[in-house]
């Protein structure tokens, strides 16, 4: 329950991915929302096998490893915190005078999160809570998890572009729901940070 539960903390965090699909429901409609979160969700696999092969080797090398593996995703989340908080851009949707096929949304998605190198970053954090060291199938055990975070991160996704789709016609820029949101969000990496560093 305790990594489902973080696992929403940050799947509902809107990153580079989540406002993607939020703009391709605005913009497109529900069908380009589902393509773009499975295009996202594909994104995430690159990031989370290197992670996953490099987090094992760590995890078995020593317990000073690990120890610094985990201070190191102290100081990330936190950086997440401040960057979130500082984060002053607008969502806009720009309307396209031709609907994109699927496979350039899928593509553009998939980039979109391959090129994102705070993917690999966060899930170097994330994993290792959540992982005993020494424990014999770690491999298999962070493989696991990380397969339930993209299938959430994918129902997250897609929720976000569906209600985007839905509301295309009558969005009102709301700039101080999206200020309250955002710090909410920055609270969260903080307290997620806090509860690392005393793990």
């Amino acid at each position: 329950m305790e990594f489902f539960l973080t696992s929403l903390v940050v799947c509902v965090t809107p990153g580079t991915g989540a406002l993607f699909t939020i703009a391709a429901g605005l913009s497109r409609g529900a069908r380009a929302a589902v393509i773009a979160s499975v295009g996202c969700t594909l994104g995430v696999v690159p990031h989370l096998v290197a992670a996953v092969t490099g987090l094992a080797a760590l995890l078995n090398a020593s317990a000073v490893a690990f120890e610094t593996l985990k201070y190191l995703g102290v100081a990330y989340l936190l950086s997440m915190a401040w960057s979130t908080l500082r984060d002053k851009s607008d969502l806009t949707a720009e309307r396209e005078p031709e609907p994109r096929s699927a496979g350039r949304t899928i593509l553009t998605a998939v980039l979109i999160n391959v090129l994102n190198p705070k993917l690999t970053l966060f899930f170097f954090a994330f994993l290792p809570q959540f992982v005993t060291p020494g424990e014999p199938y770690a491999l298999l055990r962070m493989t696991e998890l990380g397969a339930y975070f993209m299938l959430m991160t994918f129902v997250v996704f897609l929720a976000y572009g569906r209600f985007a789709a839905a509301m295309r016609h009558h969005v009102i820029a709301r700039p101080r729901v999206v200020g309250w949101m955002r710090r909410t969000f920055a609270a969260a990496f903080a307290a997620l940070g806090a509860r690392l560093a005393f793990l």
